[in-house]
């Protein structure tokens, strides 16, 4: 019988729902995940028995958590990346490393990175010194409306900015400035719709990568992921897909990799990254037969990576937000009697209008039936129909 202690430890930072749902995954491969989370009332800590009470952003907290883990992971990118180092010079095993994270956490660095690597992204500026000023060359160069983003931070449409003039990117060029927050600009892409690849690529050096997948985005916020991408050039596709896996090998990425995409009348252009498991991937669980949780710990783990096929020809997830009525458990039931087939993932988070409380997933051979399917489940468990 194989001794528990024979089984590599992982340490995931943050106790969101990501770590929640990669506990499913660690219990399949007879993995222990330890999980640093900042509360006991947290999506994960309520659920994960081996739970540390932590703030993340505390050198000592993340040390003390680390004994005894063979790896270390990242529910979320906030991490100071000054602490992260710390603890690789410690000899932590850190997967995505501090060098790597970084292109994560700060857009400025990733957008300079990219461009080196002559990866296709929108034209950006930096606003240093006389942002204004700046500005208003940039905006006359590739006309208005710009895109203002905090080069740190913001996730769901927050710290990021549509700006239809200088006057308007004005109060919030003032505010950065106010707060301490660096901001870039970016020409405003004119785009057909958003894509996402998702790949992974572990410490030996081999990749996987997911089909390119749809995002459907409405107020900044990820309502709907559609796997694969309707309609979407298999050539295209697979560009978006080496392009992903380039960019994790260039960057040294060790884990999951999710490249936002914009698909233009010219290709793809890079929106954003993400380390870890990430939201246009949750279709995975059910629409893959090797989930980006169980992938993401495979990643990291040093292990072969898993079979990234579609187990059905679409797969639609559906976020599921908060609405004004918190019960949400009762409308299971009609949920589940009125579609056997569609899977419920709560996340155990306190209801509040607008947050992401959890997703439905729909799997299906025509996919504007199955599209239906995960929006009136969505919609249900809100209470808006």
């Amino acid at each position: 019988m194989t001794d528990r202690q024979d089984i590599p430890v992982v340490g995931m930072v943050g106790g969101g729902q990501l770590a929640r749902m990669t506990q499913q995954a660690a219990i399949a491969l007879g993995t222990p995940l330890r999980v640093l989370s900042d509360s006991a009332h947290a999506s994960a800590a309520k659920v994960i028995a081996d739970v540390r009470i932590g703030d993340h952003r505390s050198l000592d907290d993340l040390s003390a958590f680390a004994k005894g883990a063979d790896v270390v992971t990242w529910d979320h990118e906030h991490v100071p990346g000054e602490h992260i180092r710390a603890l690789e010079e410690a000899g932590v095993a850190c997967r995505p490393g501090s060098e790597a994270l970084l292109y994560a956490q700060d857009k400025r660095v990733m957008r300079e990175r990219l461009t080196e690597l002559g990866v296709p992204c929108p034209e950006f500026v930096v606003l240093d010194d006389a942002p204004l000023a700046t500005l208003e060359a940039f905006g006359r160069d590739t006309g208005w409306p710009v895109v203002l983003k905090a080069t740190r931070g913001g996730y769901d449409g927050k710290g990021v900015w549509v700006c239809a003039s200088l006057d308007e990117a004005r109060a919030v060029v003032e505010r950065a400035a106010a707060e301490g927050v660096g901001l870039l600009a970016e020409r405003h892409v004119p785009f057909r719709r958003e894509l996402a690849a998702l790949v992974a690529r572990s410490p030996y050096g081999q990749g996987a990568a997911y089909p390119v997948v749809e995002t459907v985005q409405r107020d900044g916020i990820c309502h709907e992921v559609i796997a694969p991408a309707p309609g979407l050039d298999p050539e295209l596709a697979e560009e978006a897909q080496r392009l992903a896996l380039g960019i994790a090998d260039a960057l040294g990425v060790t884990g999951l990799l999710a490249v936002e995409l914009f698909e233009t009348e010219r290709g793809v252009l890079v929106n954003e990254l993400a380390m870890r498991p990430h939201n246009s991937g949750h279709w995975t669980i059910e629409g893959s037969h090797t989930s980006q949780f169980e992938q993401h710990l495979r990643a990291v783990l040093d292990l072969p990576l898993g079979d990234t096929t579609p187990t059905a020809p679409y797969t639609v997830m559906a976020n599921v937000l908060g609405g004004e009525d918190p019960d949400v458990y009762k409308r299971y039931i009609h949920v589940m009697a009125h579609d056997p087939a569609v899977k419920v993932h709560f996340y155990g988070k306190e209801v509040r209008p607008g947050r992401k409380i959890g997703h439905v997933t729909a799997l299906g051979d025509d996919l504007e039936e199955t599209r239906e399917r995960a929006r009136h489940a969505a919609d249900y468990l809100r209470g808006t129909i």
